[in-house]
């Protein structure tokens, strides 16, 4: 029988127990190439910001990475690893994302552990796959390094997965954690059953990625059965877009949200208050009006305001902001202060992109 991957004993504290992850932006220059310099900034600013992991491969760095015009996977999961390398400590947890069929998804992952990651976060848009192949490909790509499984939304593509599918990927030895971001109150309430029927919830840490809910599931007790009888399940932390921006301010909310699930009342009353200003903020940087269509644009967008990007390329020329978006962002960012860093990157901003 092939050993299971284990995850290095600090980083598994950290998933465990909850960590603020950022799903790592593409910075590009003005002709689509990768910028390097700015590349390797905004990883400096997750660091210092205090995140908990990086995530770096996954939707918000663009799939198209992995295409053969572009062939960026490796030259940015490489760049994020020689900055993770020398300057984050043991307990940093280092996510890349896999994409593709099963052979590519493998190949991607054997690529990630020979660069030092810890765990792969698994697309499931996959077209033509049902859940029978994509559980096939978990299995496989869970011989290479752990799991972290994702429920994507319908909007960018991912498929509607049942209870049944989550229990049964929840049962793969190889499973640490599992993204939730239906966007979908119900099927976000799906996943978290089907972990807790797989009698394996002890193993397995629940992340949000709802960015539209991110204050609602870190404060939500989920009353579910397990085969142990019934039990109380929580998000420990978020692996977000969201999370990409005003990533220190992310960190405190995240502090919060464990202290109010011990008993802090304080704390849970300042979450629960930011709760509506979080999902103003979302709704500016996702574009959900326009059916999400500037949303890495929108995160590049305050990125730029900030003067850590030097524009919101992609390397689709037909993904852009929408019409009226960036004065949306600098709305709320005007409005929310204490949801983003300004001042705290305004601070660094020199000398990460030095």
């Amino acid at each position: 029988m092939t050993a299971v991957p284990a995850l290095r004993p600090a980083a598994a504290q950290t998933l465990a127990r909850g960590a603020a992850i950022p799903a790592h932006p593409l910075a590009l220059t003005a002709d689509r190439a990768l910028d390097e310099r700015r590349q390797r900034a905004l990883t400096r600013y997750y660091l210092d910001a205090g995140a908990g992991g990086i995530a770096v491969g996954v939707h918000t760095t663009q799939f198209e990475i992995r295409d053969p015009e572009h062939a960026l996977f490796e030259p940015v999961l490489a760049l994020a690893a020689e900055e993770l390398e020398g300057r984050a400590d043991d307990s940093v947890v280092w996510v890349a994302g896999v994409a593709g069929g099963t052979a590519q998804a493998v190949a991607e992952a054997e690529l990630a552990r020979d660069l030092g990651y810890d765990a792969v976060l698994v697309s499931p848009r996959v077209p033509g796959a049902d859940e029978a192949r994509l559980l096939d490909r978990a299995r496989a790509v869970g011989e290479v390094l752990p799991v972290i499984g994702f429920y994507l939304q319908e909007a960018i593509g991912g498929p509607v997965l049942d209870r049944a599918f989550w229990r049964a990927f929840a049962q793969i030895p190889s499973v640490v954690a599992v993204k939730s971001a239906p966007f979908d109150r119900y099927r976000t309430l799906e996943l978290v059953r089907g972990v807790a029927e797989s009698g394996r919830a002890d193993d397995i840490a629940l992340y949000t990625g709802n960015d539209d809910a991110i204050v609602a599931d870190l404060l939500a007790e989920f009353h579910v059965d397990s085969p142990e009888g019934p039990r109380t399940m929580r998000f420990v932390g978020g692996l977000l877009g969201q999370w990409a921006v005003g990533t220190r301010a992310a960190v405190r909310m995240l502090d919060q949200a464990h202290r109010a699930a011990e008993g802090d009342l304080e704390a849970y009353r300042a979450l629960g208050a930011a709760s509506a200003d979080m999902v103003d903020v979302n709704q500016a940087v996702f574009d959900p009006g326009n059916d999400f269509h500037g949303v890495i644009a929108g995160v590049h967008e305050v990125l730029r305001q900030q003067g850590l990007l030097e524009g919101v390329w992609c390397l689709d020329p037909a993904e852009g902001l929408s019409p009226g978006q960036a004065e949306e962002i600098e709305r709320v960012r005007r409005a929310y202060p204490e949801l983003h860093d300004d001042v705290f990157i305004a601070e660094h901003r020199d000398a990460w992109l030095r």
